[in-house]
């Protein structure tokens, strides 16, 4: 019987780098939002908790994987906020059109993202480069908004039930929603008065 090959945290690194893992899972992330959304609009709440809940693992792993082994990629740096993004617009919206969420919570959060990703547009044709960091409230509010998307579909599963909770849940979604949005507001006005500034010299 064979010598059991010994770990090599090196060659695992290297395998990491050249499949680049952590973009696989991030992919796989953007491409399970159709099948949770539809999940949800189909009244399919116990699959879609579980896969919703799979999706919001992943993007805790594929950081930290990315961050261990030090296979961060460009590539990755846009494609983990569109997956993200993606992910609880499809949720929120699903959630709102069954009618398991308030309407004007799901607006309210697509819009930040839409204004969002209307401003880094508008940076690219101004040919402007920008890092790809989110702000601490930005993470805060991705937490906050997953937190109640599983904590709603958890009740329509029936594996809670707290529903006077959901009001107050919504409230904070929306708060932690418009101080982000807010938030990079200011920073593309920022970035967008620099560009005249510099445009100007």
């Amino acid at each position: 019987m064979g010598d059991i090959p010994s770990f090599n945290p090196y060659i695992v690194s290297a395998m990491i780098k050249t499949l680049n893992i952590p973009n696989l899972i991030t992919l796989a992330r953007l491409l399970s939002v159709p099948l949770i959304a539809t999940l949800i609009l189909l009244h399919h709440l116990t699959p879609a908790f579980y896969l919703f809940a799979l999706a919001g693992l992943s993007d805790a792993l594929d950081g930290f994987l990315a961050r261990v082994f030090k296979a961060r990629t460009t590539f990755g740096a846009y494609l983990d906020p569109l997956a993200d993004k993606a992910l609880l617009i499809g949720v929120y919206v699903a959630l709102a059109r069954i009618g398991l969420i308030e309407l004007w919570v799901a607006i309210l959060v697509v819009f930040r993202d839409v204004v969002i990703v209307g401003g880094i547009l508008l940076l690219f044709l101004f040919n402007t480069s920008i890092e790809m960091k989110p702000h601490i409230l930005s993470k805060i509010n991705t937490v906050v908004q997953l937190s109640f998307a599983l904590f709603v579909l958890a009740q329509g599963a029936v594996f809670l039930g707290f529903p006077a909770l959901d009001t107050f849940f919504g409230y904070l979604v929306a708060l932690t929603t418009v101080l982000s949005g807010v938030t990079y507001i200011k920073i593309g006005l920022t970035y967008f008065n620099s560009i005249t500034y510099e445009s100007h010299e």
